[in-house]
């Protein structure tokens, strides 16, 4: 059974429940049996028979995930109260019942239509329970289609975004995807926070759905994305029996996209090229690499130190008397900072952490022995994109086994040196959908695209555009906040400029206006 067919039986069995549930409650209600039964129609009946104005709207939320979620309590509360059941056990009844309880009251009791019926609250417990609801959907609307919060846990876009920085993410710019698991928490991404409980009920799978966004992803663009697997022995052990979340509830990760659909994409030491030229970051970006260095007279050096030369992150000191009694320290330098330290009267040693070209490191994609690769010497790999069409051999099928297998939802394997997708023997593939390739700044200590490889376009979440608050786990008291990025944008050119005071001016002028519109008002009375 296709999703399709699938997902119109469910449909039809709903409103035959609907249908069997109602049908003596609309004639009640002075409305027809048969408009009970007609899919969508009956909606906007039931809207009218509740009371509820624009029954456009609420009818529009209920055919949203997660949205709906909410939505359909309050109308079976509504329902029963518009026929005079008010009591407050059968409104806890009538919830815990998934709305079944409706069929008692459309059957067994002797029920009268309430007509004009008022929709206000009847206590203050009411009225807030309303308002806490109409936030939550506003809340979940636009943390699904229009913008979601988001926080920096690592360290691996360190100089751009900082660990603690807490962004908001925009869904609108590559277009907003829809929920793909429908039963779950609203604005809750995979367990309920405090308790490690799933917050969302594995299936029912919705087909993955992208609304239409206004700009497409760019070179260097941050971007938000669904990490492509949720471990990585899922890829490095092929037998490995962890199951995988779905799409929109595995792990959210914030990477610099530095591939595109069809780019030929190399490492070399470090350095992204781009079909043989170097890509050229902005400004605003600033370059990791792992260095050790050897202080003199083998102090450990300071925070003081080590803040002058903008050293902030994945500094640690080995020391093995064995082999030298030097103190070695390793630690994410910039290039600039490497200049400042090899000049400096701190340092007597320093030397950049690499690795040699041919030298293959396992953890690094695509997992094979036929690629001997690693972090800092890698590829040359072609960036798969929508509609173009790959040869396929023994020797490239590890680079696009996983986005032909798992991605694009085929069945591929080998047989006596030959590639079968779904049972048949291919000598080429068609991509069905662009492919990213996603990389962290601090280039020594960034689990990336190098470690799993393609970023499908459907599990692009959206781009990063304003930090809102910005901690500093080090810090405490008031310096723990980093006062000079609040409200500045991510992208753009030159330093960060806060917006902060002029939120607080544009805040102070609101509430003065606000204060002397109340006095004008109570004044004119």
């Amino acid at each position: 059974m296709t999703f399709t067919q699938a997902f119109l039986l469910f449909f039809l069995v709903v409103q035959l429940i609907h249908f069997l549930g109602t049908w003596k409650l609309y004639i009640k209600a002075g409305r027809k049996a048969w408009e009970a039964a007609v899919p969508i129609y009956n909606a906007f009946i039931l809207m009218r028979i509740i009371n509820r104005p624009k029954e456009w709207y609420w009818v529009i939320l209920l055919f949203i995930p997660i949205v709906n979620l909410i939505v359909f309590p309050v109308l079976w509360v509504e329902t029963i109260r518009s026929f005079g059941r008010t009591d407050r056990a059968e409104t806890i009844l009538v919830v815990l019942t998934l709305g079944l309880y409706i069929f008692y009251v459309n059957y067994a009791l002797d029920v009268q239509y309430v007509h004009d019926r008022s929709l206000k609250p009847r206590s203050t417990a009411g009225e807030w329970v309303a308002s806490i609801l109409f936030a939550v959907v506003a809340a979940t609307l636009v943390h699904t289609y229009v913008m979601q919060p988001f926080v920096i846990p690592t360290s691996s876009l360190e100089k751009t975004l900082l660990v603690g920085d807490f962004l908001f993410v925009s869904k609108v710019h590559y277009g907003a995807r829809t929920p793909m698991t429908p039963i779950a928490l609203p604005m809750v991404h995979d367990a309920i926070p405090g308790t490690g409980i799933q917050s969302y009920i594995r299936e029912p799978q919705l087909p993955y759905f992208r609304l239409p966004g206004f700009e497409t992803i760019e070179r260097n663009d941050i971007v938000v994305f669904n990490w492509p697997t949720d471990t990585l022995t899922v890829i490095t052990d092929p037998k490995s029996k962890i199951k995988y979340k779905p799409l929109d509830k595995r792990s959210n990760y914030v990477k610099r996209c530095v591939g595109l659909p069809g780019d030929q994409l190399e490492v070399r030491d470090g350095y992204v090229y781009i079909d043989g030229k170097k890509n050229e970051l902005p400004d605003r970006a600033k370059l990791q690499f792992s260095y050790k260095f050897i202080p003199k007279d083998n102090r450990i050096l300071s925070e003081e130190v080590l803040n002058t030369y903008g050293i902030t992150d994945g500094v640690s000191y080995w020391n093995d008397p064995k082999i030298s009694t030097d103190t070695l320290v390793f630690a994410s330098v910039t290039d600039k900072a490497y200049q400042r330290l090899k000049n400096s009267n701190s340092v007597a040693y320093i030397e950049k952490v690499s690795l040699p070209e041919g030298y293959r490191d396992k953890s690094v994609f695509p997992h094979s022995k036929k690629y001997n690769w690693n972090n800092y010497e890698f590829g040359p790999i072609t960036i798969p994109a929508r509609g173009i069409k790959v040869e396929l051999s023994m020797d490239n099928i590890p680079l696009y086994k996983r986005a032909i297998s798992e991605y694009e939802g085929n069945n591929l394997t080998v047989e006596n040196n030959q590639i079968l997708i779904n049972g048949e023997v291919a000598t080429s593939y068609t991509f069905k959908q662009d492919y990213y390739w996603m990389m962290g700044d601090n280039r020594g200590n960034s689990q990336d695209s190098r470690s799993w490889g393609f970023v499908p376009f459907d599990h692009v979440l959206g781009k990063p555009t304003f930090i809102w608050m910005s901690l500093d786990s080090n810090a405490s008291g008031l310096n723990k906040i980093r006062w000079n990025r609040l409200f500045t944008t991510v992208s753009g050119e030159g330093e960060p400029i806060s917006y902060f005071p002029y939120f607080l001016v544009a805040l102070a002028g609101w509430f003065g206006f606000s204060y002397y519109r109340k006095r004008k008002r109570e004044s004119s009375k």
